[in-house]
């Protein structure tokens, strides 16, 4: 995956999802959940990638960011429960989807 709408379509496929851009800024999409408006995916581009940041299970949280260097602590969150992917194509497409559907998992808990 390398493009933002591979993400944001996955993602819609998703139960009960929807888009949103808060920040009136269209650098920056995100995928809610529409029960309790929790956001599992933050899209944005940053030096010439397009990113998504996904929250994570801390027991999960080193394994990613060991196992594939385009994944790194969470830009512009906290470090401990969320990551960042950099969509540069070194991720396998179900490894992005597995992170981003175990995002999705974590916030439908809550």
């Amino acid at each position: 995956m390398k493009e933002r709408k591979e993400i944001l379509d996955y993602g819609m496929t998703l139960p009960d999802m929807y888009m949103d851009a808060p920040f009136h800024d269209d650098n920056w999409i995100l995928l809610r959940y529409k029960k309790n408006k929790r956001a599992f995916a933050w899209t944005y581009e940053r030096n010439g990638n397009i990113c998504v940041n996904v929250k994570v299970d801390p027991e999960w949280r080193d394994f990613w960011r060991s196992a594939y260097a385009s994944v790194q602590p969470g830009y512009h969150q906290n470090k401990e429960h969320w990551n960042t992917i950099i969509l540069d194509g070194s991720i396998p497409d179900d490894e992005v989807k597995r992170m981003v559907a175990e995002s999705y998992d974590l916030i439908v808990k809550k």
